[in-house]
């Protein structure tokens, strides 16, 4: 795991209370560790998303500034090394780590990310992360906690990368522990670089930074020009992205009015190749698009803005009515959005010019925004995918008409969600043939290099700084 940004743990005097949120105590650092805490017991115990409750459970405690910078900062940090920490603890614990509470099992990741990864001094680390230990599991467990913590304490994280990550063990066994992935995902992002498995170690360090905050303005409704007025900064890659250093997105203008949105540039890329893309005959129709599994909206709301500039309309479908909703708030009133199953489709056959299809998958490639999700899935969640994922596409292939192209995307680069689905697909139909992904790319990204050699394009952290998500362009013949 890549050391994180450290950062002192000073906030401001304390204030009153929410109704319904912890007390407030003369120690805001209390409420910032608990804070984190509280997310990653959640994280744990509901499978809930730290993305998404991480940011209510900062406004429903009113930690702004540098305490919210910090309990974010904990609540990641903790969650993207808990696999280098769990060796680390199991060397410092007289007891099994499965034996340990979980609670108690939560306060020694964090303690040990504060000790071992940010410049919080190791006895102000030790001390809260003990207080924070007495209150949830008492003062019998907060006296285990101190003893292994100051054992933790003992060495820094290089030193313990010597001891759980020795160069002599086996690559992956070692990438694991230093880089704080399950095993199984080390062999599967070997895999799937192939002959440029040299680069799997920046990969797995890539996955461990925070991803920047990257917008997206709508076409005909927003310019890059005006998010950079708001402090935002031209991308590399898309014409339509604008990456923002630091500050809430939703205090830009755009953001707010739903003129733009955030979207990873990968993301981007993947919706404008589609747009793009060559349909056949070159003068034939092209006014009906296709979204089908369009939540929560992020590649529908910018393909709607496309279709509109261009006199087409886009179909917006997702199987979750709820996902559905998220959806209607992303796209234009041109737009038509339906909570439908696309392996049951409503439409008829061949109906669209343009289908997009980016299907559920196991996520590996935004493990940098989810770094929970390594920890919550096994390889069988690949099995499992698998049939969703090519019943999927052979319907999203009836939908198209002769002539019109579909994008199968995943924010996956595992090979069997990805070139293993396409090959599969195409080998059991005739009439489709696979076009250029990487060249039609380069056409709405004339700087962007190294997805690949076609026909498929892979994006990487590493080396777009993006997710890790791949297309393959299908043109019905």
């Amino acid at each position: 795991m890549s050391p994180a940004p450290r950062r002192h743990g000073h906030g401001h005097p304390s204030r009153n209370r929410r109704p319904g949120g912890p007390r407030r105590t003369g120690r805001p650092e209390d409420l910032v560790r608990r804070t984190a805490f509280d997310v990653i017991r959640a994280v744990e115990t509901r499978d809930a998303y730290a993305n998404l409750l991480l940011p209510a459970r900062l406004r429903d405690r009113e930690l702004t500034g540098r305490d919210a910078a910090l309990a974010t900062e904990l609540t990641y940090g903790t969650l993207r090394g808990r696999g280098t920490y769990d060796a680390v603890l199991a060397l410092c614990s007289d007891r099994e780590l499965r034996r340990i509470d979980p609670p108690l099992l939560d306060v020694l990741r964090l303690g040990a990310h504060q000790v071992l990864a940010t410049r919080i001094p190791p006895h102000a680390a030790v001390g809260t992360a003990v207080d924070l230990a007495r209150t949830v599991a008492g003062p019998g467990q907060a006296k285990f906690a101190n003893a292994v913590l100051r054992k933790v304490a003992g060495r820094d994280l290089d030193g313990w990368f010597e001891i759980i990550a020795p160069p002599g063990g086996s690559e992956s066994a070692r990438l694991s522990a230093r880089y704080s992935h399950p095993g199984w995902i080390v062999n599967a992002l070997g895999d799937a670089l192939g002959p440029d498995r040299a680069e799997l170690a920046a990969l797995l360090e890539a996955d461990n930074l925070r991803p920047r905050v990257t917008l997206a303005a709508r076409p005909g409704r927003a310019t890059v020009a005006e998010l950079a007025e708001a402090g935002a900064e031209p991308a590399p890659y898309s014409p339509y992205a604008a990456i923002l250093p630091e500050g809430d997105p939703a205090a830009i203008a755009a953001v707010r009015e739903g003129r733009a949105a955030v979207q990873d540039e990968a993301s981007q890329l993947v919706a404008l190749a589609l747009a793009a893309a060559p349909v056949a005959p070159s003068d034939g129709r092209d006014a009906r698009w296709a979204d089908l599994c369009a939540g929560p909206g992020g590649k529908a709301g910018l393909l709607s803005a496309l279709a509109t500039e261009r006199g087409a309309r886009l179909l917006a479908a997702d199987v979750q009515p709820h996902r559905a909703g998220l959806v209607a708030r992303a796209v234009d009133d041109r737009a038509a959005v339906v909570a439908a199953d696309g392996t049951a489709p409503a439409w008829r056959p061949g109906a669209f010019d343009r289908v997009l299809l980016d299907v559920p998958c196991t996520g590996l490639g935004a493990l940098r925004r989810r770094p929970e999700a390594r920890w919550r899935r096994g390889p069988e969640a690949v099995a499992e995918l698998g049939p969703l994922q090519r019943e999927l596409l052979r319907r999203a292939l009836d939908a198209v008409r002769p002539g019109g192209v579909v994008a199968y995307v995943t924010c996956s680069p595992h090979l069997a969600e990805t070139r293993v689905v396409v090959d599969d697909v195409l080998r059991e139909r005739d009439g489709v043939e696979p076009l250029d992904s990487p060249a039609a790319l380069a056409a709405v990204a004339p700087g962007l290099t190294g997805v690949g050699d076609g026909p498929y394009a892979q994006f990487w952290p590493h080396r777009h700084g993006t997710d890790a998500m791949f297309l393959a362009l299908l043109r019905r013949t």
